[in-house]
């Protein structure tokens, strides 16, 4: 009996016999983006802090290194983050209160910072601009399509300039992505794959509440805002972004990143035509409702771009663009550029279907016809650029201090925001009403 010959077996056998392209890779240093020069006291850009928790902690931090940069008074529902607001500026009388409402109304405040719960988001970013106030929010922009329609109007209206904190489309890995992508270094894109993954408690966000949290040192009826009353719980406090009275889950936290980075690469801005999602409460069984693996598959100008969000598994954070020319792998830290020919690089395994003649002539020709000259194999070279400072927070509070200043847009203003708020809102929708739904642009609601 004849023996068969496997694919695998069949390409390492012809392989031996063609001269093959070179596989070779070389690492770029990317320059860290220059931050501005020290400015006199009447060019300074003065900011109020709303909200001083895990990321407007750092925020704030980040903020007050900005050559140019100063803030003149924060608020927060919790008395705590008073104290740490004093404590990371090193100002011990820094203006503190339990009502950002103060804050919009003083006359010293160029600007604002918001970094509250997504429930939260609507109501300050349209007070804040209805105030005359230009506004950091952060990600994602919106706690639902209604919110997210509302704070682009008043945006608009008022003309104020909003920044939503997507923070790495300011990178300079996602600049050179999106260098690499226009120059045509993969050809037209194809297909993205966006994944991330986390394998512990903290990074499902079972964080610790604060030992002296209470009715007496948080405004918990406040907090609330639109979402049902219930008793005070420490843990809705805390871990707020598990429900979806309050939050927007593994969507809005950590695809909201994946989605706005995907859209700077490549150009777009819009609204996906339609979502189909899946997923489940597969390992933090906490009382949560939102869900700990969420898969998505949405149609963007009918490109599929598929989505996977696991807080059960530790995986990188990777948006990949495959294109007819090759692979662009953005990673948080690095990016890879794979260059591909799209070209066979060895007779065909089907001849492994032909008589023996047949093959060896069949192998004879193609080799005559394909390989290259000595000396003068093609390379296949993969270029992996990394970022000088892996901090793109700094960066993306600068663009918004900026355009404070200069008027100039933002990298990722309130339409964007919006765009990329309103994909995270299909994936939640699509999840919990267990069927695929689109966009209806004309009614600017979700549909099933």
């Amino acid at each position: 009996m004849r023996r068969r010959v496997s694919r695998r077996a069949f390409l390492q056998g012809s392989a031996a016999a063609a001269a093959g392209g070179l596989l070779i890779s070389k690492t770029v240093q990317l320059e860290a983006q220059p931050l501005p020069r020290p400015v006199p006291p009447s060019e300074r850009v003065r900011f109020g802090m709303i909200g001083i928790g895990m990321q407007g902690s750092g925020l704030l931090t980040g903020a007050i290194t900005i050559p140019g940069v100063e803030c003149v008074a924060a608020a927060d529902l919790y008395d705590g983050r008073h104290t740490l607001a004093k404590e990371i500026t090193g100002n011990a009388s820094l203006p503190t209160t339990r009502h950002y409402q103060e804050l919009l109304d003083r006359k010293d405040i160029d600007c604002i910072v918001a970094a509250v719960p997504d429930h939260w988001h609507r109501r300050v970013v349209v007070d804040a601009c209805n105030a005359g106030k230009d506004i950091y929010c952060e990600k994602p922009m919106s706690h639902n399509v209604a919110d997210g329609l509302a704070m682009v109007e008043a945006a608009h209206k008022n003309n104020r300039i909003v920044q939503i904190g997507s923070q790495r489309v300011s990178s300079v890995l996602c600049a050179k992505a999106r260098e690499l992508y226009t120059g045509g270094a993969i050809g037209d894109v194809e297909m993205v794959e966006l994944t991330l993954g986390r394998n512990d408690p903290t990074g499902a966000w079972e964080y610790p509440p604060p030992p002296d949290l209470s009715p007496e040192t948080l405004d918990w009826d406040t907090w609330l805002n639109d979402a049902p009353k219930v008793p005070f719980n420490k843990l809705h406090f805390a871990r707020w972004r598990c429900w979806r009275a309050y939050g927007t889950g593994v969507a809005g936290d950590l695809m909201v990143h994946l989605i706005s980075g995907m859209l700077v690469t490549l150009g777009w801005n819009e609204i996906p035509k339609s979502a189909t999602a899946m997923g489940g409460i597969f390992r933090f069984k906490d009382g949560r409702d939102m869900p700990d693996f969420h898969t998505v598959l949405f149609d963007y100008h009918g490109i599929p771009v598929y989505v996977r969000l696991d807080l059960g598994a530790e995986t990188p954070e990777l948006a990949r663009f495959m294109g007819p020319k090759g692979l662009l792998d953005a990673g948080e830290f690095e990016l890879r550029h794979s260059p591909q020919s799209g070209m066979d690089t060895d007779p065909s395994y089907y001849a492994a279907s032909f008589p023996a003649k047949m093959r060896q002539e069949y192998f004879n020709q193609w080799h005559a016809e394909h390989d290259p000259a000595l000396g003068k194999e093609p390379t296949h070279e993969d270029t992996v650029y990394k970022g000088h400072d892996w901090d793109d927070m700094r960066p993306h509070l600068n663009v918004f201090f900026q355009s404070v200043k200069s008027r100039k847009p933002v990298t990722e203003d309130a339409v964007f925001g919006n765009n990329a708020a309103v994909a995270c809102h299909m994936a939640n929708e699509s999840y919990f009403r267990q069927k695929p739904v689109t966009w209806d642009a004309a009614s600017k609601t979700i549909k099933s």
